[in-house]
């Protein structure tokens, strides 16, 4: 493992130094962990997102923190990492030596919008014609920006209960980082549409205020994909009345939240081009949006195995000459002078990144043995992640002896 140490000052894209210098505090992820009380992990599918937001909420528990990790991951694998096949919409206690808490959530969308829809019913059974209505079942699930909404609800409603010290957010994958944090905002603007509104009016004053153009769009639909579309459409605006101010004025302290100080960005990428460069336009993108990077994680790194000796200081072709092993050593040596060239060309995309996430801490993690789908594992990568020790590892190694 390897690690740029050196912190500079001036954020990405960014014109207050000062202000880019109070938000990123030096050193490592453990510093950075001990500051935040959000951090959201942005990055591209495949890179090791999740593995990585599941280690950073490890290594804070190693600190002492109460950690949750929110994932959105459906192929579970936080939750084999971490051993915990009930790891579901609400939150898992994790058992482990760390001297903190860990918890994990799956996010749910639609149990997540369900309880959304609950929480702002003027009354039971106003939420009841919401939840039983078809357009809304349909909609949870493939409505654009749904998911990205309800992963930024549900760390707000855990950062909100006081439960935990450090909410740590495994977002969606996406080409666009702002896909996430527009989301609260792309919520407010859907209320704050006309024609939402007028779907709201109560009994048929709607068809009054409609337009002529939207009448005709309405009968279209209706000839098109069916009068019951049309009517489900119409019934689930207007049970929905009266609940758009609360939805609003949440999506509103979602955006606060993710605007201040106490919450931390992580881009993480794989050491390929096309990674690199979209963990480039993600830090451009998180840049232009106001938002501060505190870390560059670059997962899978091919390592250097350095000058090829054996023991002695002899050369390991001469042993080989000696051994008249000449074909042996030939293949050996060719597989690790282009593992070689590997580390060497990762280099090179790791510093380029580095160069354009300037505040940013960069670390890299090597390539491991085996997949992470374990605790093992897991603790493997919080080790890189950390700088190459755990804060309980002297209590385990206590315990071994």
């Amino acid at each position: 493992m390897s690690e740029d140490g050196d912190s500079v000052t001036a954020g990405i894209g960014g014109n207050d130094d000062t202000d880019a210098a109070r938000r990123r505090p030096p050193g490592g992820l453990l510093e950075l962990l001990a500051a935040r009380g959000v951090v959201v992990c942005c990055g591209s599918g495949g890179v090791g997102k999740t593995t990585t937001a599941a280690a950073i909420g490890l290594l804070a528990a190693g600190t002492g923190r109460r950690a949750c990790v929110v994932t959105i991951d459906p192929a579970r694998r936080l939750a084999d990492a971490l051993g915990a096949v009930d790891v579901a919409n609400v939150p898992h206690r994790i058992p482990g030596p760390w001297p903190g808490e860990l918890s994990a959530v799956m996010l749910d969308v639609k149990g997540t919008f369900d309880d959304l829809v609950g929480r702002y019913a003027r009354d039971p059974a106003q939420a009841e014609r919401i939840l039983a209505n078809r357009l809304y079942t349909n909609l949870v699930s493939v409505l654009s920006g749904t998911q990205e909404y309800m992963a930024t609800e549900k760390l707000f409603e855990l950062y909100e209960t006081g439960d935990f010290d450090l909410v740590v957010v495994d977002t969606p994958p996406t080409r666009n980082a702002l896909d996430f944090l527009d989301a609260p905002r792309r919520l407010a603007g859907f209320l704050d549409n006309r024609i939402f509104r007028l779907l709201l009016t109560p009994g048929r004053a709607y068809l009054r205020a409609m337009s002529v153009a939207t009448q005709l769009l309405l009968r279209t639909l209706a000839k098109v994909a069916g009068s019951e579309i049309v009517e489900d459409t119409i019934a689930f605006f207007q049970a929905f009345e009266g609940m758009e101010e609360g939805f609003r004025d949440r999506a509103a302290r979602v955006e606060k939240l993710l605007a201040e100080q106490e919450t931390g960005f992580v881009v993480v990428a794989a050491p390929r081009r096309d990674s690199i460069d979209e963990a480039t336009f993600f830090a451009h993108k998180l840049a232009a949006s106001g938002h501060g990077l505190d870390a560059v994680v670059v997962n899978r790194c091919q390592p250097s195995f350095g000058p090829q000796t054996t023991t002695g200081g002899q050369s390991a072709e001469a042993g080989a000459h000696r051994a008249s092993d000449r074909a042996a050593w030939g293949v050996l040596s060719a597989n690790l002078a282009e593992m070689d060239a590997v580390a060497a060309r990762e280099t090179v995309y790791v510093a380029s990144l580095a160069g354009v996430a300037q505040g940013a801490r960069v670390v890299t993690v090597p390539i491991l043995d085996e997949d992470v789908h374990d605790m093992q594992g897991l603790e493997a990568v919080a080790r890189h992640l950390a700088g190459g020790e755990l804060p309980w590892d002297g209590e385990k190694a206590g315990d071994r002896e």
